[in-house]
């Protein structure tokens, strides 16, 4: 691999990154993670609440709307601005992160199903289905780790459209080859605008007349 494709590498790998932490935070805290039953006095059966990952771990499932955000915001920014973005994201993984592990914790769950439960009893349980919150939380180490290489790496990665960039584009070719078409829009210059006036369509100087042949037109 050379020095000039590892940027655009680690960059497709810090958008890859992104994108399937935040489908893994969104589409597991989406689902339920715990199953519990609240019993209540009398002859009345219990009461079975189930618990989504958005009960238990509200944060992580709003981090994953964020991080898609911040997918948008990376293609966008470059420099030090898409390097304080990397910060961010990290930081914002953390947390999320963080909330899975506390939202599981048994104490967590029991006040979970209190919140839902639509009747006073005891709870029993409740039982976590593990599967959904260690998905949800190998999104938020994919989203640490895209936001630390972003964070570091970030500044020397491309910007979005930088290659026709009409500052940096060089400048408008005409030519009646095809060749030369395809090279000059390889290049980033817009072969289909026309050439400033006294412009060559081949971006040579126009030719001027001698002063030998200027003065033979004299009388």
């Amino acid at each position: 691999m050379s020095r000039t494709d590892r940027p655009r590498r680690e960059f497709a790998a810090a958008l890859l990154g992104t994108l399937a932490g935040a489908a893994a935070l969104l589409a597991a805290t989406g689902q339920t993670w715990a199953v519990a039953r609240v019993g209540a006095a009398g002859p009345t059966a219990a009461a079975e609440v189930n618990l989504a990952g958005d009960d238990t771990a509200p944060v992580a499932a709003a981090i994953g709307w964020v991080a898609l955000a911040a997918l948008a915001a990376l293609l966008a920014t470059k420099g030090w601005a898409r390097r304080g973005l990397g910060v961010l994201l990290t930081a914002f993984a953390g947390v999320a992160l963080l909330d899975v592990w506390t939202g599981t914790r048994p104490a967590a769950l029991v006040r979970a199903v209190a919140a839902r439960a639509t009747t006073e009893g005891d709870v029993s349980g409740p039982a976590l289905e593990p599967g959904w919150p260690l998905l949800a939380a190998f999104g938020a180490v994919l989203l640490l780790g895209a936001g630390a290489t972003t964070a570091i790496r970030g500044a020397a990665w491309p910007g979005m459209g930088s290659r026709y960039d009409r500052h940096s584009a060089p400048a408008t070719v005409r030519a009646g080859d095809p060749a030369e078409l395809w090279k000059s829009l390889d290049s980033g210059a817009d072969p289909t605008v026309a050439p400033a006036p006294g412009e060559d369509p081949d971006g040579a100087a126009p030719a001027t007349a001698s002063h030998d042949n200027a003065d033979a037109k004299e009388p």
